[in-house]
């Protein structure tokens, strides 16, 4: 929806010059819209993380419904305060290969969850299960939608 208004506004400007700029401005279109949507969807995830840092209890969650984003408040009630060892906060950059990111995504999105909130249950499934060496500080296994 907001991708489709976008590209429609890039093709109006183009239709000022002549066919070659507006089969120009097509052509530029249809290859930006994926790189377009994915920076969308990380702003996004951005705003969220933000958001959820101020508020004092539920969070927000980013969930795809197709292609289109959708924000979802979930209510939580607060949670008792943690211990020192138990920081619920931390970030953390991690950089993926696209193809994995997508796959992650769809994955997710399937499950009707943010990246995010996805990831992190992900990992936490795999450290339950023992899945987390002891012994070094690496992750063992894959994960399986």
């Amino acid at each position: 929806m907001w991708l489709d208004s976008l590209l429609d506004d890039l093709r109006e400007v183009a239709a000022v010059g002549d066919e070659r700029t507006a089969a120009a401005a097509e052509a530029l279109a249809v290859a930006m819209s994926a790189s377009i949507e994915r920076r969308w969807l990380d702003l996004l995830a951005q705003v969220v993380l933000e958001i959820n840092d101020q508020l004092p209890s539920g969070h927000l969650e980013v969930r795809l419904v197709g292609r289109d984003p959708e924000l979802v408040f979930v209510d939580e009630p607060p949670s008792s305060p943690s211990s020192p060892a138990e920081d619920a906060g931390a970030r953390i950059t991690l950089r993926l290969p696209e193809t994995l990111k997508s796959s992650l995504e769809n994955h997710a999105a399937q499950e009707g969850q943010s990246l995010n909130s996805w990831i992190v249950n992900a990992l936490h499934r795999s450290v339950e299960r023992g899945r987390v060496s002891r012994r070094s500080n690496h992750l063992r296994g894959f994960v399986q939608g």
